[in-house]
């Protein structure tokens, strides 16, 4: 009896306790908040409430953008504004640029996948890798090198494919097309062929299961309060997002120590040799050796990484499904295609069209292909919510007050599927949104912000398009493509980037009669 006693008070200590927690943190949410005040934007809820929706997260976040263009979750340190004004957009991303910074806040949640590189640091940081980085991307060299590399590519997923064509068997375009384009970043990023596409490398494997889980449970940590106590526990999500950093650390540091070597051995030559991104940054890096050390190298290629596989991959994807929905489009590309390269149509070897037809001047003429790949960003976009915390109190475009330490969140997401951005059929996938008289014209950058805007904008922009564009005309003037199945719901997996949730099973149909003599 006295045992049972003195349990029952232990577990009512412990419960008034946690009552008490739960009190204080309520307290430390909304206290000093201004909730009622309407000079700052209506509060939509906790960031907690993102646990609740957080499968349809980005659908949850549409929903509510509808109603206000602007509004506030609450965090315990701060509030989280999120917006689909572009008048804000522009401010935040470039009238204001030096008031809104990455800040501590975001920088604790993804410092330990991504580090100290380009898309995590400001400041001198930011601006001495964005400098060497503008420079590698408006090299020739690197252009041409990373062409050949998204011709090569293109032309063994097609062979791929016309495996699976032939034998009538359906395949999960997500899964190679992120082997296609991590074949691609680590050819261009390191010099490397990983044949992860071809399937002969299990490490390649790994390291994409690896790097796709840590950027969902890194995303996770948005809306987990605990992240932080689990982390310095080592239990659950956070054990689980330790391991995945470090197979994806002993890969990326195994290829920079065989880089160095390999430059070691080939002496001055390299200077002109470094086509690949390392090489580059490695012979820079001899400049300030204690600096550019093989962490902050780390940092950099993991950096190039997130933005060369994830974004091109999930954006292919989405766009081939869209063309799956919509097979009228895909036949109008198809007819682009054919003419844009004046196509014989009994040409069926793929790496004749490859090598022969795709010249950046025929390219150029893709302008159907170019509004269809950005009309797919325009629902799809490749990060789905991006933003910038303010260093000091400010007041944005539409009237409402930010307070220093708030994150100001623009949803690109949502901002595809707003009525008042783009029209009654803003939901509606029609590239001829894109086109004046046949020509692709751009929208302004803080209305469409697929690739950022400002001063951070995506320096990958040009290079992102070109591999995008040569996958798809390979891939289109070999196939006609069609869902697996049409009455599976297709949706997204909550992450960084906007992977479809569970892949995209796809049959194809040779279009030229293409047998295993045709490859």
């Amino acid at each position: 009896m006295d045992f049972f006693s003195a349990f029952l008070t232990v577990a009512s200590a412990a419960l008034f306790l946690l009552f008490i927690s739960f009190c204080a943190l309520l307290l430390k949410i909304f206290m000093g908040k201004s909730v009622m005040d309407p000079r700052y934007a209506p509060v939509k809820g906790t960031i907690f409430d993102q646990l609740l929706y957080f499968n349809r997260l980005y659908d949850y976040q549409t929903q509510v953008a509808r109603t206000h263009q602007t509004f506030r979750l609450l965090a315990p340190s701060h509030s989280e504004i999120y917006t689909t004004d572009p008048r804000n957009i522009e401010y935040v991303l470039k009238t204001n640029f030096d008031k809104y910074s990455k800040g501590q806040y975001n920088q604790d949640i993804v410092t330990d996948l991504v580090g100290h590189g380009i898309f995590a640091v400001d400041g001198d940081r930011w601006r001495q890798q964005r400098k060497l980085a503008s420079f590698e991307f408006s090299t020739r060299v690197l252009r041409d090198f990373s062409s050949a590399v998204f011709r090569r590519n293109a032309a063994k997923l097609s062979r791929i494919i016309l495996e699976f064509s032939i034998t009538n068997q359906t395949f999960d375009i997500q899964d190679l097309l992120m082997r296609c384009t991590l074949d691609s970043i680590f050819k261009v990023g390191f010099g490397m062929d990983l044949d992860c596409l071809g399937g002969l490398s299990k490490q390649g494997g790994s390291f994409i299961k690896a790097f796709d889980e840590s950027n969902e449970l890194v995303c996770w940590r948005y809306a987990d309060p605990l992240w932080k106590v689990k982390r310095f526990l080592n239990m659950g999500s956070e054990a689980k997002l330790k391991k995945t950093i470090k197979i994806i650390d002993d890969l990326i540091y195994e290829l920079i120590q065989s880089k160095r070597k390999q430059l070691s051995v080939k002496g001055d030559s390299i200077t002109n040799e470094k086509e690949d991104i390392l090489s580059r940054f490695i012979v820079e890096s001899e400049k300030d050796p204690k600096t550019m050390n093989d962490q902050y190298l780390r940092d950099i290629i993991l950096n190039f990484m997130f933005a060369g596989k994830d974004t091109t991959a999930n954006t292919l994807s989405w766009f081939l499904y869209m063309l799956c929905k919509h097979p009228f489009i895909q036949e109008k590309i198809a007819q682009e295609v054919t003419e844009a390269f004046n196509c014989e149509t009994n040409e069926t070897n793929i790496d004749e069209f490859v090598i022969s037809n795709l010249t950046d001047a025929a390219m150029e003429k893709m302008h159907y292909l170019h509004a269809a790949l950005t009309e797919t960003l325009r629902l799809y976009p490749a990060v789905p919510v991006d933003g910038k915390c303010s260093e000091e109190d400010d007041v944005l475009p539409d009237g409402f007050r930010v307070k220093k330490g708030d994150s100001v969140y623009y949803i690109a997401y949502a901002m595809g599927r707003m009525a008042n951005l783009w029209g009654e059929d803003a939901e509606d996938f029609r590239p001829e949104r894109w086109l004046k008289n046949g020509v692709f014209q751009p929208e302004s950058p803080f209305k469409f912000v697929a690739f950022h805007a400002g001063p951070r904008i995506c320096l990958g922009k040009d290079f992102a398009y070109r591999q995008m564009k040569i996958v798809a005309m390979v891939l289109i003037r070999f196939f006609r493509f069609r869902l697996a199945d049409e009455n599976k719901a297709v949706t997204y997996r909550t992450m960084f980037t906007l992977h479809i949730h569970g892949g995209l099973q796809l049959g194809a149909i040779s279009r030229l009669g293409l047998t295993n003599s045709g490859i």
